[in-house]
């Protein structure tokens, strides 16, 4: 099993920046991908972007490219979400997750506690 930390979270004005972290333990080398979720008041959760465990390719969602940055240490099994130009609708909670391949495919099977984040206007 992979377990999964977040922290980083907390209250920003608008324009202003957070970095998130999580810290992986466990099996983690059963990990493929490693990525950021986010679930706003009353909305579903949605995905916010994708690292790949080696090679480090990466995906984001279209409301956050060119604003976010995700990173990670393979040596600290550490993920990070580097957050800039905060937007009020960025106000969620941010859930990091941990994909698991599966064939041709990979599923998020491993999800942290999640972290709120407040974008104050």
């Amino acid at each position: 099993q992979v377990q999964l930390v977040e922290s980083g979270g907390g209250l920003v004005q608008a324009g202003g920046s957070l970095r998130l972290s999580c810290a992986a333990s466990g099996r983690t080398f059963i990990t493929y991908a490693m990525g950021w979720f986010r679930r706003a008041p009353g909305k579903e959760r949605e995905f916010v972007a994708s690292i790949i465990r080696s090679g480090g390719d990466t995906n984001y969602a279209d409301p956050v490219k060119g604003r976010f940055t995700i990173s990670r240490d393979n040596a600290k099994n550490t993920v990070y979400l580097q957050m800039a130009s905060l937007k009020p609708e960025d106000t969620a909670v941010y859930y990091c997750a941990g994909a698991v391949r599966r064939g041709a495919s990979w599923t998020w099977d491993y999800w942290g506690q999640g972290t709120q984040v407040t974008v104050s206007s």
